[in-house]
């Protein structure tokens, strides 16, 4: 069997992503250098009688079962998220770094047990140091500074805590293998607790590792935020919105991949499709400051520092049975107000339904503070008007009402088109004003022009005054 088709069968059926058969083939790769390492160091201890590389062949076998866990983790872990994990399989690989730390854990205590053993009985064993011993822990040591660089490579290039787990279990092989060639080199001068001395520091690598492993796991699984993510994320949102909006945001890493909740403040008058837009750019925000994260926005009402108009519009539109609310007047009287506004309802609503929710929209106003009386006038919500066949005399009328746009503003119009409807014709004009004229002065002259229009021609149902700078 080929070196792919015999990482496919390890690969669960729609799987065959590049990037999965990467990951398999770096865990297969372990997994056989471990073996490899068990069969050298445990066969050519026994052999010699060193205790050094008996302890060194034992944390190599601890070494296949963990890369054997680190594959199954891998494979679970890039299984799709389900019903059962809605945020995927990816703390497989925690939970297999953990265990790949009792396993080493136990194996550094045997070690441990027995060099302190040999040492506190002053006859510590003398193993043999022929050369073939020191060719096994050169083989032994290039197979580990091997291992180590493919599974850093991997970790980084994956995001895997599984990957980094075996990196720092291969780097303390590493140290283990050192240390048994220098205890050889003191057995052959002639320092005979050498061997036992290796042991024992390679016992201590192995417990450093395993601290570092429970560690690092550990605090991934109790949802750990790191606070270089956390500033990034928060320097993200900032972009986008105020800081003083940023109402909660919770992080967590899963296998180097971080879920971001978001909550933020908006006002309370802001749309819908408004508030949509704003958290689908905090979301591009965060996942250009964080790649490959996963984000959810949540947008709330903002309740302080609001201004009194947008929190009376944000009422009445809270009212399911209100369709628009315009025309918000506010009339202030020693600290206190009176409101009034205009509610559109549906057109099938009877006038007792309508006085229901004008009288709801009424005390929920009321109950924001301050506020005297509130007065509300229904309106019908407007239905498309059908457009008619324009009639014959249209062109004389376009002409008629030109020449009162002149006579009462001075100037041609910029846009002037009128369109008849079943109710009666409907007039739409786009005048200019100075440049630097403020917006109420402009929407005085918008209004004063639409009043002398309805008055030269009283037929017009409808006139839109649009203003714009000359």
């Amino acid at each position: 069997m080929t070196e792919l088709s015999a990482i496919d069968a390890l690969v669960p059926p729609g799987s065959h992503d590049e990037d999965d058969r990467a990951q398999r083939r770096t865990a297969l790769f372990s997994i056989l250098a471990a073996a490899v390492l068990v069969v050298l160091k445990l066969g050519t201890g026994l052999l010699t009688g060193s205790l050094a590389l008996i302890s060194a062949g034992i944390e190599s076998s601890g070494d296949v079962v963990a890369a054997l866990l680190t594959l199954l983790a891998i494979r679970t872990a890039l299984r799709p998220a389900d019903e059962q994990h809605n945020y995927g399989h990816q703390r497989a690989q925690n939970l297999a770094a953990l265990g790949e730390a009792a396993i080493i854990a136990f194996g550094g205590s045997v070690i441990a047990f027995e060099a302190i053993r040999q040492l506190a009985s002053g006859d510590p064993s003398h193993p043999d140091t022929h050369w073939y011993v020191f060719l096994v822990i050169a083989v032994a040591i290039a197979i580990d500074v091997s291992r180590i660089v493919t599974s850093v490579r991997a970790a980084r290039r994956f995001e895997s805590a599984a990957f980094r787990s075996n990196a720092f279990n291969f780097a303390g092989d590493l140290a283990g293998s050192l240390a048994v060639l220098v205890g050889l080199v003191l057995v052959a001068v002639g320092i005979g607790a050498g061997d036992a001395i290796a042991a024992l520091f390679v016992s201590c690598v192995i417990f450093y590792a395993v601290y570092h492993l429970i560690t690092e796991n550990a605090r991934e699984l109790m949802d750990y935020a790191p606070e270089e993510v956390r500033d990034r994320v928060i320097d993200a949102i900032a972009e986008v919105v105020p800081r003083n909006e940023l109402r909660r945001l919770r992080l967590r890493e899963v296998a180097g991949r971080a879920f971001a909740d978001v909550t933020i403040a908006l006002s309370p008058a802001t749309a819908v499709a408004a508030s949509h837009d704003l958290a689908d750019r905090v979301e591009q925000a965060i996942r250009r400051a964080v790649p490959a994260s996963d984000v959810v926005v949540h947008v709330e009402p903002q309740e302080d520092g609001v201004e009194l108009r947008e929190r009376i519009l944000a009422t009445a539109l809270a009212d399911p049975g209100v369709s628009d609310a315009h025309d918000i007047g506010i009339f202030s009287r020693r600290g206190r107000s009176i409101v009034s506004l205009h509610l559109k309802l549906p057109l099938d609503r009877s006038i007792a339904d309508a006085h229901q929710t004008s009288e709801r929209v009424e005390a929920a106003i009321l109950a924001l503070g301050e506020i005297d009386a509130v007065h509300t006038h229904l309106e019908p919500l407007e239905q498309p008007i059908k457009v008619r066949m324009p009639d014959a005399d249209l062109a004389d009328r376009v002409q008629r009402v030109r020449e009162s746009v002149i006579q009462h503003n001075g100037h041609e119009p910029r846009e002037l088109q009128i369109i008849d409807t079943g109710v009666g014709p409907v007039l739409f004009l786009a005048v200019a004003v100075p440049d630097d004229e403020s917006l109420p002065d402009a929407h005085t002259v918008a209004s004063e022009l639409e009043v002398a229009l309805r008055k030269d021609h009283p037929d017009l149902v409808e006139v839109v005054v649009h203003t714009e700078p000359s």
